[in-house]
This record gives C-alpha cells, structure tokens and sequence, in this order.
C-alpha cells in the first residue's frame, strides 16, 4: 500500500481491478463543483474517454461522511467512492490515482476498502514568492502537488522586505519599484556576496484571481498575507513617506542584518509608522484589493520580527502611547494589529499574525496565532488559556527551507503538539499545521522541490493521520510513491541526504550552509541521482 498520507482505514483483497473494463463515470450533483478535474485524473489511468453514465465508477453523495472524508471500494467489476463534499471526491480520486499508479506507464489497481477523514481541518504550505518569484506555472504545478498530497491551504506570502509580488491599482509604485531589486544574497546568512542577478515579477489581478479558482478547483484555499508593520522594505522603497522617517532606500537585496552593518547601512530595516493617518489609509486601501481578490475567510498581517525603534523616537507614535496609556512599544504593534483585525473582520475575515505579535499583553485573543519561533514561546500558552486559536509551524518540524543536515525528515515526520511544548488538553484550539517554504536562498524551482520533498509528505502524513507512528513504515510507503514523484519530474532528496546522513557529513554541509556553499547538498543529491541512472 502506498498511499501517502496514510488512509485512517485501509483493507485489501488479493483481487484486481481491470481498468481497461471500465467504461462509465457518474458523479452526483452534490459533490460535482468541478467534476472535470476528478474526470482528468480518472482519465491518468484509464488513457482514453469515460461515459458518463452509472455503473463502473460512481462518485455518489453522502452527506454521513466526515468533512473532506470519503469511503473507496475498490471491486473487480467498478469502483464505489461515497463522500459528503466535492473535496472528498476529489481526494478519493487522487487516491485512486497513487494506488494505480496512474502516472506510471502500467496502471493497476488492487481491490480494497479505505474510509478516509483527515484529523486537521487546516493543511497548509507557506509559498513566499517575495524573496524569488516563480510565476504561474510554477505555482499552478505546485497547487497540483499539494492537492496530490491533500493539503488545502496554501499560504501566499506575497511581500517582505526583499519584493512585492501583487498588483495593487491605487498604488501602482508598488510593482513598479517594489517588485524588483539589483541582486541577491548568497553563500549564506554570514556573507556579504551579492550574485549580481537583477530579480523581479509580480502576479497582476486577474492573474491572482486566475490561481485562485485553479487552486479551488483542486481543493486548496489561498491565505493572502501581507506583512505589516514589519518586513516593510519593499513597500517603503516605492513609498517612504510611509515610516515615521521618509528615507529614500531602494529594495533590500541582503537577507538579514549582517551585511547592512559591515556597509554602514544601520537603517535598512524599518517599520511602518503605525501612527501616522497616511500610512494607516494606505494599508486599509491595500487590504480592501488584496481581500476583494481573495474568498477565504482568513488574512494574514504578519506582525513578526517588527524592529521598534524608529516609534521609540518618532513624535506621532509616542504620543499615539500616550493617548492610549501605553507602555512599551510592543502595545503599540498589538494595537496596530488589533486595528487590523477590527478593519478585516468588517469584510468577514479573521485576522492571522506570526506568534511575535503576542509580546505586547493586549493582543485580541480572536486573532489566529501562527506557532514558528525554535525556541519556547510562553506567550502561545497564554493564548491558547484565553480561548486563542493556533496553527503550528514549529521551526524544528516545518522550516523546510533549512538544509537537511540540520532538520533531517524525521523531524517532520516526529512532530507532536507536546514536542511543541504545548499542553495537548488545547489540542481543539489547534487549527491545524503547516509547513514553511521561505525562499531567501532558493532561487529557482529545482532547488525548492530539492527542499520540499520529501519533507512535503512527511506533512501530509501528520496532518491527516495522526495514528501513523511507525517511521519505518512510513519509509516503506514512500519508497513506493518515489516513482510518482520521479514521474512527475519531482527534484526529491534522495535517502542518504534527507535521512541517512552521518554525524561529519551534517556537520559539514551545515556549516557550508550558514557561510559557504549554500548548495552543497543540492549537488550531492544530483550526483547520486546520476550514479542511480548510470545503475
């Protein structure tokens, strides 16, 4: 069986199924929002046209089946699948497509009974496009991936420091400077290297709301998020009167805060100046385009990393303080970012921030917390005790960027909400989880499924099935969905990189990692991919 994630019930038969016999589809009304993608992967394994008509694959309507669940029957004569929505349909489909292995050459279909629910509502992917831009392809296949794998939330971090991606009418300065910068980074958090590449791009409207119906019709909700009032370099260098200082700064091209200071350049990370009614008009003009793009009931503001001392300092911000009895300047971003979710909740959305946004002590417990920093943060209990809702990104489990002779697959693949340090009573207060795809050095999509997968399906497996425990097992699963993703032109990491590797060589390929040959593991899978060819 080779089902990734793994069903919550699975039973087979020594008996097979001919496809080549079956000759009908039918999907109920109820559960046909886009019965030509379903059509589309029945067609994978079938190669050639169905009928429309009952009696071989029936895709039928029950409304007893759990949200996203869906019960598959396997018979040598047809195929039953049972589900009370289009997205268990859809699943039960992609699930026929891994067990037939429709994207092989020779499909073929064992008989078995499966009854499938995932123990998450919310199974998400962070895809920045800030810091590399990859465009509509790229982002359409890797929508395909996720829906193959059953996630359903892809979040869109369309702007930082180092590019705005998203067009935005009233202000169009926004892509015309903020999408591009002179180079990139490289070699590493501690270097000064620039690669001398110009980057830039961004997603017009209709583009965005292109994606956003292509994701839908694959199961996957799209999370905006915009980030505020940190992370704001892009945004400022197209319009610096925003910050509570109108400093002309092109897009940061570093990464971090290392070569800014070995260059004397001690005021490239700045916020925006959350007292001022200019700014405050732009970010609500902006939230007003973003949230009419996009269906989801969710945006996401960021809120992390936020650098504060320009409002230690800035007259409007001290006496916004004052007005409002403030102490310290973490009050005045979570007052920033409860005004955020006031104006969201108007265009019936809730409010998401990175877990930073908790250090001041009057945050509004309705705004959703995303779990990501490495180390314990005290704050994300307190929340969860006053009834706040959670997604966990936890550093050590979901950062795929990282390399993995720091956070090898079983680090995913171990996740537990008490590895978290949280308390497991809040386990319905956890929205779900969500991996992490920060591209600052990821400059091209051979590199960025190099660090996705197979971590990607060691994510799907915890957040659908938290029963699956055995790590071997899971590890014999995937050995025989590697085909699929070779098939699909998938750049995996093979075992001896992702899992495997011994004690010197991740001391090796980490240090190069932080300051050196930020691809040196990149280039030992690629070798080893080549001998496996060469076999």
């Amino acid at each position: 069986m080779n089902l990734i994630p793994k069903p919550q019930h699975f039973k087979k038969s020594d008996d097979f199924c001919n496809l080549s016999d079956l000759i009908f589809y039918h999907i109920d009304k109820e559960i046909s929002q886009s019965k030509d993608v379903i059509y589309s992967i029945l067609k994978l394994g079938l190669k050639r046209d169905l009928e429309e008509k009952k009696g071989c694959i029936d895709f039928l309507y029950n409304r007893k089946i759990p949200k996203e669940g869906y019960n598959l029957n396997i018979y040598k004569d047809g195929i039953r699948v049972e589900a009370s929505d289009y997205v268990g349909a859809l699943y039960a489909a992609q699930s026929l497509r891994i067990l037939g292995e429709f994207d092989l050459e020779e499909p073929v279909l064992e008989c078995c009974e499966i009854e499938d629910y995932p123990e998450y509502p919310w199974r998400g992917l962070l895809y920045d496009e800030s810091r590399h831009f990859y465009g509509v392809n790229a982002t359409k296949r890797l929508i395909d991936l996720m829906s193959l794998h059953k996630l359903n939330v892809l979040h869109w971090h369309l702007s930082d420091d180092q590019g705005w991606r998203i067009e935005i009418k009233k202000y169009p300065r926004l892509v015309e400077i903020g999408s591009k910068r002179e180079q990139s980074q490289i070699n590493g958090w501690r270097s000064t290297d620039g690669d001398g590449i110009p980057v830039s791009g961004y997603y017009t409207q209709d583009e965005i709301r292109d994606i956003i119906e292509y994701a839908g019709q694959r199961g996957i909700m799209i999370i905006p998020e915009i980030d505020m009032p940190g992370h704001f370099g892009a945004a400022l260098a197209a319009y610096n009167d925003l910050a509570c200082r109108a400093l002309d700064r092109p897009v940061p091209w570093y990464f971090g805060g290392n070569i800014p200071m070995r260059k004397g350049i001690f005021d490239w990370n700045r916020p925006a100046c959350v007292s001022n009614p200019k700014t405050m008009e732009f970010i609500y003009d902006v939230i007003d385009e973003v949230c009419a793009l996009f269906p989801a009931p969710y945006f996401h503001v960021g809120g992390d990393e936020a650098p504060m001392g320009e409002w230690k300092t800035c007259p409007s911000c001290q006496a916004l303080m004052k007005k409002k009895g403030f102490t310290n300047v973490k009050q005045l971003q979570c007052n920033f970012i409860n005004e955020i979710k006031a104006y969201v909740e108007k265009k019936n959305k809730r409010l998401i921030g990175w877990n930073e946004a908790l250090k001041g002590d009057n945050l509004d417990s309705n705004v959703i917390i995303q779990y990501w920093t490495y180390m314990k943060d005290n704050n994300v209990s307190k929340h969860l005790k006053n009834g706040g809702e959670i997604i966990l990104s936890k550093h050590q489990n979901f950062y795929f960027d990282m390399p993995y002779s720091q956070y090898q697959l079983k680090n995913t693949f171990n996740f537990s909400i008490k590895g978290c340090g949280l308390d497991p009573a809040y386990r319905g207060q956890i929205k779900g989880v969500e991996g992490a795809m920060w591209t600052e050095w990821i400059p091209d999509v051979y590199k960025f499924d190099f660090h996705l997968f197979p971590r990607l399906e060691a994510l799907a497996e915890v957040a659908w099935n938290a029963n699956s425990k055995n790590y071997g097992e899971f590890l014999n699963r995937l050995a025989s969905f590697k085909p699929i993703l070779k098939a699909l032109k998938v750049n995996y990491a093979e075992n001896s990189i992702c899992d495997e590797m011994g004690f010197f060589k991740k001391y090796k390929y980490k240090s190069q990692w932080y300051h050196g040959n930020q691809n040196l593991e990149l280039e030992e899978n690629k070798k080893i991919k080549i001998s496996k060819e060469d076999d």
